[in-house]
């Protein structure tokens, strides 16, 4: 079962969440892989299903990607420049876990109901195509910033608030992690109910 990696705590710049980024990509493809395409498209009770997690993550990659290929003069305009350092990893996991507790929700980045997929390996397929691209995308996408960039800009959170552009990307690591080991406990419940 995934937990949060020692290793994500101590990332910090733009290549190590690149890197961060495609291992734990790598690490959930095989993860989402391991499962049939039944269970891939199946709500876990009343939870969302692996694929609705898959397609949430890509959903939120994909708002963190438009925003970074803005110009950043509009980025400052619409959202200031950062008045503090950098949050670390721990320190944005944290204040989302925090949001969570208090009820927080997905809200608009929620995954939209879907029909039955009348090829559900094609529709797996496309859902996975799709995350993996975002992810590459987004990795693109941070390789074109220099680090001071990183912390002198701010993005909006839906849930935490403006965000350093740094924070958000590290909130992007944990929040895959977060889905990926959502999933993997709560299949582990349901083995241990079983």
């Amino acid at each position: 079962m995934t937990t949060p990696s020692p290793t994500d705590a101590g990332i910090r710049t733009g290549s190590e969440i690149r890197s961060a980024l495609r291992a734990l990509h790598d690490e959930s493809a095989a993860y989402w892989g391991s499962l049939d395409t039944r269970t891939f498209l199946a709500p876990v009770g009343a939870a969302w299903s692996p694929a609705d997690n898959v397609r949430h993550l890509t959903k939120s990659v994909r708002a963190v990607t438009q925003a970074l290929r803005l110009p950043r003069l509009v980025l400052w305009i619409a959202f200031g420049r950062a008045g503090a350092p950098s949050r670390s990893y721990d320190a944005v996991r944290e204040d989302y876990r925090a949001r969570l507790v208090r009820g927080a929700s997905a809200g608009r980045f929620a995954p939209r109901p879907q029909a039955a997929a009348p090829a559900p390996e094609a529709a797996r397929a496309r859902i996975m195509a799709s995350h993996a691209a975002a992810i590459e995308a987004l990795c693109a996408a941070i390789a074109r910033w220099p680090e001071p960039a990183l912390d002198a800009h701010r993005l909006p959170h839906p849930l935490i608030g403006r965000l350093t552009v740094r924070e958000m990307l590290l909130f992007t690591v944990y929040h895959n992690r977060h889905h990926l080991a959502n999933v993997q406990r709560r299949f582990a419940g349901a083995a241990v109910r079983a």
